[in-house]
């Protein structure tokens, strides 16, 4: 779980972008040092997210991009009625099952990105208001999302961390480096 980034290879940018997405991957990862199921189920600020459940939607979202990019119809497909489950850990699933999920969805992620031929090569983005009519973006434009979206919700992670039992990002880089 890297907190600081080290340069890449000359001349290596999915490298780079990989280790910057996986950098944020850290931080929402450490937030769950330490915790029992239900505690990481807790929702101790006045958001309604929980750790367990922002796990579950940064594993998802990612995989739904990466299938997205890859033009193939994600696993887990969520309608207006389960948008709500993808915040929270439904029956039989668990904090650890969830982290092995996303290992999973990320090792993809990094294949792929490594496999295409270009960072240049473009997807379509889905039809919806929020997304120009018929707008393509790039793979590089995927990384960098899959950035954005995941350092988001690492911030909210650490907010949420610090209301259940005081630690802060910091305090768990070090328990992480130590353990």
């Amino acid at each position: 779980m890297p907190t600081h980034v080290l340069p890449e290879a000359h001349g290596d940018e999915r490298g780079a972008l990989l280790a910057f997405l996986e950098a944020q991957r850290g931080g929402v990862r450490r937030t769950l040092l330490g915790l029992t199921d239900e505690q990481a189920a807790q929702k101790p600020s006045a958001s309604e997210l929980s750790l367990s459940g922002l796990l579950k939607h940064v594993a998802e979202t990612e995989l739904g991009w990466l299938r997205r990019a890859q033009q193939r119809p994600s696993e887990v497909a969520r309608t207006e009625e389960t948008w709500a489950d993808s915040f929270r850990l439904v029956e039989g699933e668990s904090v650890a099952g969830t982290l092995a999920f996303w290992d999973k969805t990320a090792r993809e992620t990094e294949e792929w990105i490594r496999s295409v031929p270009s960072l240049d090569d473009t997807f379509p983005l889905p039809e919806a208001p929020w997304f120009p009519p018929a707008s393509r973006v790039s793979m590089r434009w995927l990384v960098l999302h899959l950035i954005e979206e995941t350092a988001r919700h690492a911030g909210h992670a650490d907010i949420i961390r610090e209301s259940l039992d005081g630690k802060t990002a910091f305090a768990l880089v070090a328990e992480a480096s130590q353990g």
